[in-house]
């Protein structure tokens, strides 16, 4: 009896959480000066389009999520270029100075009741549909929300101000944040607007939600979802690319 019951409370929550829209928050108001480029990071070529480009397509073929919304610049010249502007699960919102204040932007578009907030970084083309399923499936065991990690794996050194090693910093629990990273969307918005309020530091999604007392969880994600920031990324993130088509 108790084995039939925890059977149909497990088959209860999949249906609850399969009526709940999923959509993706894409903050891509950046220039990416680090970059060095005549255009902002997310324009770059990547293989057959660029970096945004990819993440994007990544995100409007995945089934479970409803909608895409992305957060430009006011000045943007590049988007309407890409074949995936005009398709139709996807919107755009004007982005802010900072990447938390284009995410509050975005999740202002998002009226859906129940919703769950998907936010990704523009620069991280790499994702896989294997790494949004586990993170969409960990909110049974996370109903606060969870994000994509790694755990950190080198070395970690504390800097000096002289620029010298000053300590060796335990790598134990250490975890590098990754996206996508997975909140209700109205906790997620009422916590960020408060901590931008409040003149927090804003680093990502969980970041707010740890500032309003949450803790979210952490699922593990694959060692290629890199971020592009230099130039030296590219190459690595073309290598990524091509290896998973192949495998497909």
């Amino acid at each position: 009896m108790q084995g039939t019951m925890k059977q149909s409370e497990t088959q209860f929550d999949n249906e609850a959480y399969a009526s709940q829209s999923v959509v993706a928050i894409v903050p891509a108001a950046g220039i990416g000066s680090r970059m060095g480029a005549n255009r902002p990071k997310q324009y770059l070529p990547l293989l057959d389009s660029c970096i945004l480009g990819i993440t994007l397509q990544l995100l409007l073929d995945h089934p479970d999520i409803a909608r895409v919304v992305v957060a430009l610049h006011s000045q943007d010249q590049f988007f309407s270029t890409l074949s995936q502007a005009q398709h139709p699960k996807l919107h755009t919102v004007e982005g802010g100075l900072e990447r938390a204040n284009s995410v509050l932007a975005a999740l202002q578009n998002v009226h859906e009741t129940n919703a769950w907030a998907l936010v990704h970084d523009a620069a991280r083309p790499c994702l896989t549909h294997q790494d949004i399923d586990r993170l969409l499936a960990a909110r049974q065991q996370f109903p606060q929300g969870a994000i994509l990690a790694a755990p950190v794996r080198d070395t970690m050194k504390r800097a000096s101000a002289d620029g010298c090693v000053a300590s060796t910093v335990s790598r134990e629990a250490l975890w590098h944040a990754l996206t996508p990273q997975l909140f209700p969307a109205q906790e997620l918005q009422r916590n960020l607007a408060a901590a931008i309020a409040a003149g927090i530091q804003v680093t990502d999604e969980a970041s707010a939600m740890e500032w309003a007392g949450v803790h979210p969880g952490l699922v593990t994600g694959r060692s290629d979802n890199i971020k592009i920031t230099h130039p030296d990324d590219l190459p690595l993130a073309t290598l990524y690319l091509r290896h998973q088509r192949e495998q497909r």
